[in-house]
């Protein structure tokens, strides 16, 4: 159900059930936790996420996402995400409702193509995301265009998705790997602090995990690889120690 290539530093993970639209069931959501988590271990640094064929995600599958063991499996699988030390990138191939949204929310940048859409229709089946989702949602898009996908149930367009910073580039999925392969070259401690930050969403005055990355990020061979490049007017060459 899934499908994992790697390119040098970069692992393409494909999500592959286009009979369902790539749904996400209990199985897929372990899956992809395991495979991202595997990925980062071989030395990944950007991962790509997508769907096969014409939908990225249609969301959780309707025939049986109704158990607590599928709750626990799809919110570990996108919480675990955000706590990869690695930039993801969801290439928005087709619809991403649902939790195709809140998988591509879990991502750290979302690259769309023409017939990208999102929306998060849980006020029309009566079930609900989690906190979250809602706060991830409103830090990307704004208060507004949560509001609308919250409580409107509305589904917006590439287009739309692109103005209120939902969606980051336009492009398909050889444009999101392009992306990745240049992001793969930037400083690996660097990426994963900047990415630490940006994911608390509560802030704190003192984080001692936030501390430790900054710390290692001044104290880290790559700082005086970038330095030592500067005088050798060449580029660095990070290798995240």
């Amino acid at each position: 159900m899934l499908g994992t290539t790697r390119d040098g530093s970069v692992s393409l993970i494909e999500l592959r059930r286009p009979e369902r639209r790539n749904a996400l069931d209990l199985a897929q959501c372990r899956d992809l936790h395991e495979a991202a988590a595997a990925e980062v271990e071989a030395g990944a640094r950007v991962i790509v996420i997508t769907g096969e064929g014409t939908s990225f995600c249609s969301g959780a599958d309707l025939t049986g996402v109704y158990g607590d063991e599928f709750l626990h499996a799809l919110y570990g699988m996108l919480h675990s995400f955000t706590r990869l030390p690695v930039p993801l990138i969801a290439a928005v191939n087709g619809p991403a409702i649902g939790a195709g949204t809140q998988l591509a929310l879990a991502c750290d940048l979302r690259v769309a193509d023409a017939t990208a859409k999102f929306a998060v229709p849980t006020a029309r089946n009566g079930m609900a995301v989690d906190a979250w989702t809602m706060r991830a949602l409103a830090a990307v898009a704004g208060g507004g265009m949560a509001r609308r996908l919250m409580l409107a149930a509305e589904t917006i367009d590439r287009e739309e998705a692109l103005r209120c910073g939902l969606a980051d580039r336009a492009g398909d999925l050889d444009a999101a790997l392009a992306w990745a392969q240049e992001i793969a070259t930037l400083a690996p401690l660097t990426l994963a602090h900047n990415k630490l930050v940006l994911n608390r969403l509560v802030a704190t005055d003192q984080d001692p995990d936030i501390e430790a990355s900054f710390a290692a990020c001044w104290a880290s061979d790559d700082v005086r690889e970038a330095a030592l490049a500067r005088t050798e007017k060449r580029t660095p060459v990070f290798r995240g120690r």
